[in-house]
């Protein structure tokens, strides 16, 4: 037992555990910042949502813990990959017959009263341990570059019934991340260029495709005015700035305001009813008027070192599984960062994507926490990988 304890010791990743903790902390401080007024509406209290978000920490790091100590090599089991895809589809029909709408996307369900659940979240993280494992065992007896589409057509039709399930929800932006996993899952794996892109071909029309489709069968229910609000606030936010491009100009005056230091912890003027549900997709802009520049630079450079090293992980191990794993969480935090920095400074349409580690969310900490926990395995892995080839 000690030399194992002993041997977690020495291999662990600190700067990438310790970056993870700072991330949530200050999260969770500026959750609080953001949601007093919110809160104060909710149940009378200030720190409501600072409550809640503080017991989804503490339960994402027992799951945390879970993910770091669980060897990532059995995420390769075709018995634990088949156990994930049931649940996965068990969750996607359980919100299909009693789905909660929240953000304009039917997205939620409410597990027997006790908290609400977000299954596109368990799915990001699903498809890349669904991709990593299907692709690795094909790889056992055909290397990756000899590997054509219809030696994995499994994991793409998988894929495709997910994105389905997502498209039905008609949440955008899960359904951007969950594609874009999977192409970097795909691209990690080791296949030569012009398969991948054959791949991507691929990708992109049955993508199109279920959009297409779901904008034919959802019709009303897919372009609402609101989504075609957020299409008009996209191209011109002022134009708009008193309906639809009501959030996203307060978030313009948020960010604004704070200038190089920002006005101060906690003396946000937008967070007092301007920016509705400020602890959710729009906690940047808090950080922004608060903090400042520096705050955005320290949560950016903070989330930019996370992904920098999962990629630098991957790049470093010899093991393909080990690979795709890492650049899968790598990419999955870098794309939802984007998407979400993207939407609140207008270079993107908003989708509603919290940013990670830092907007409020049970679903999207547990998952994430998770998804640390196994790059900090294969971290771990990769170091004593190195140790060997060194003779240590």
């Amino acid at each position: 037992m000690r030399k194992y304890l002993a041997y977690y010791v020495r291999n662990f990743d600190y700067p990438l555990f310790f970056t993870y903790v700072f991330l949530c902390i200050f999260g969770l401080v500026m959750i609080y910042s953001a949601s007093i007024i919110v809160s104060f509406n909710e149940d009378g209290t200030a720190d409501y949502y600072f409550r809640k978000q503080l017991t989804n920490l503490i339960v994402a790091s027992i799951f945390f813990i879970a993910g770091a100590f669980f060897p990532y090599k059995h995420f390769s089991s075709k018995n634990l990959m088949k156990t994930l895809l049931f649940v996965t589809l068990f969750l996607f029909i359980w919100l299909l017959i009693d789905g909660y709408e929240a953000g304009g996307a039917r997205s939620w369900i409410n597990v027997f009263g006790i908290t609400m659940f977000q299954p596109s979240e368990f799915a990001k993280l699903f498809i890349i341990i669904y991709f990593a494992g299907a692709f690795y065992r094909k790889s056992l007896n055909n290397p990756m570059e000899n590997l054509e589409p219809n030696n994995i057509v499994y994991p793409i039709i998988v894929w495709l019934i997910i994105v389905s399930f997502v498209a039905t929800e008609t949440d955008l932006g899960a359904m951007i991340i969950i594609s874009g996993i999977a192409v970097a899952v795909i691209a990690a794996s080791g296949i030569h260029i012009k398969k991948f892109m054959k791949f991507l071909t691929v990708l992109v029309f049955f993508g199109a495709a279920i959009i297409g489709a779901a904008i034919l069968i959802k019709g009303d229910d897919f372009l609402t005015p609101n989504r075609i609000g957020r299409i008009k606030a996209f191209l011109n936010p002022f134009e708009y700035e008193t309906g639809s491009s009501y959030q996203i100009v307060n978030g313009y005056i948020a960010i604004g305001s704070g200038g190089l230091e920002g006005v101060g912890l906690g003396q946000s003027i937008q967070k007092l009813g301007y920016l509705p549900e400020p602890q959710n997709d729009f906690i940047m802009a808090i950080i922004a008027e608060e903090l400042g520049i520096l705050g955005v630079i320290i949560v950016l450079g903070g989330l930019g070192f996370i992904v920098f090293r999962g990629l630098m992980i991957a790049l470093k191990t010899k093991d393909p599984l080990a690979r795709m794993l890492a650049s899968g969480i790598a990419s999955w935090i870098a794309i939802q960062t984007f998407v979400n920095i993207g939407g609140l400074s207008g270079l993107i349409p908003l989708t509603g994507v919290t940013l990670p580690f830092i907007s409020y969310g049970g679903t999207s900490i547990l998952f994430l926490s998770i998804a640390m926990g196994i790059l900090i395995n294969i971290s771990m892995y990769v170091k004593l990988e190195q140790r060997k080839i060194k003779g240590d």
